[in-house]
């Protein structure tokens, strides 16, 4: 670790590059689950699906001590209109990063086909049943967390899971990324948790890596909280740690507090 600060309640750790801040990453979200599984008989768990996740969901499948069996696994999001074989999904993303290697007691996919508001109720459904005690996401070129683009955000949203418009930052960034060749492949709508239900998490652990992440980090750390950087709300939630690189977060002789 080359800098570590807090902002609001939000710890904040900066690593020299992805690769050093994706392990210890990984490593936090470890231990938060061998700490739940030490108190209770299950752990409930919602994971992004992003490259931004991958050092992470790659230390994290290779921790040791964690009984996987005692593990319900959820997702963040997924597309609206992607065929159910498309590599894109994101639940496909899961399996093939975390899931089938560590074999989760449950998964539940979100499966948007035929009509999406009802896999919202199916999904809400899912979540009412307990508390997430752990989730690990990160942070969009736009300061959406999950599908919460700025346009759709809502801090006091009614609903657990609901159908979100897509804006244009966050297609393109699914371009930039490198998980579609065009934006015109890029669908526009999707399936997201919402915000409340995001932030209701008993744990957080933000993965934040790469330059693209800069702008969007800032003012997660700096800005007013604000639907117009709806990461900016990790700055409230009680445990929360955030872990970028250096690219991502900039001059670490720079206070984010300032």
């Amino acid at each position: 670790m080359i800098h570590s600060t807090s902002a609001g309640r939000l710890t904040v750790r900066v690593y020299r590059d992805r690769a050093d801040a994706g392990a210890a990453a990984a490593s936090a979200a470890a231990q938060a689950l061998r700490d739940v599984l030490d108190r209770q008989n299950h752990a409930r768990v919602a994971f992004a699906a992003a490259p931004s996740q991958l050092e992470m969901l790659t230390g994290l499948r290779a921790a040791p001590d964690i009984d996987w069996s005692r593990v319900v696994a959820f997702h963040l999001d997924e597309y609206v209109g992607l065929p159910r074989e498309a590599p894109q999904r994101f639940d496909k993303f899961l399996r093939r990063e975390i899931w089938d290697s560590v074999r989760p007691g449950q998964t539940h996919a979100i499966d948007p086909d035929g009509d999406p508001q009802a896999a919202c109720a199916r999904y809400a459904e899912l979540l009412e049943a307990g508390p997430l005690d752990l989730i690990c996401l990160g942070i969009g070129d736009n300061g959406h967390l999950a599908f919460n683009d700025p346009p759709v955000a809502d801090f006091d949203d009614p609903l657990h899971v609901k159908v979100v418009e897509l804006d244009d930052a966050c297609r393109k960034q699914q371009v930039t990324d490198g998980c579609f060749a065009t934006l015109d492949e890029v669908p526009t709508r999707a399936v997201t948790l919402t915000l409340p239900t995001l932030l209701s998490g008993k744990r957080l652990i933000v993965t934040v890596p790469g330059a693209a992440k800069h702008k969007a980090l800032r003012a997660t750390l700096e800005g007013p909280v604000s639907v117009d950087c709806p990461a900016s709300a990790l700055r409230e939630h009680t445990a929360s740690t955030l872990f970028a690189d250096a690219a991502a977060y900039g001059d670490t002789h720079e206070d984010p507090r300032r």
